[in-house]
């Protein structure tokens, strides 16, 4: 069974990147509140993965 949760984070990282200027600071919050659930739940795998998409999260601000 896929982990959720971290289908979520990998959701709305790829929304934030993706949304315009002016929905992108909401977009952003959300991603990292679902990366921190993610993080908090997943195998040692899957937060290589999700350091990757922090990283990515980064660099958009």
């Amino acid at each position: 069974m896929a982990n959720r949760l971290f289908q979520d984070a990998r959701k709305f990282v790829n929304l934030a990147k993706n949304s315009s200027p002016e929905e992108q600071t909401v977009a952003i919050e959300k991603a990292k509140n679902a990366l921190s659930s993610a993080y908090a739940n997943t195998s040692m795998a899957e937060k290589e993965q999700l350091q990757e998409l922090q990283k990515e999260l980064d660099a958009l601000h």
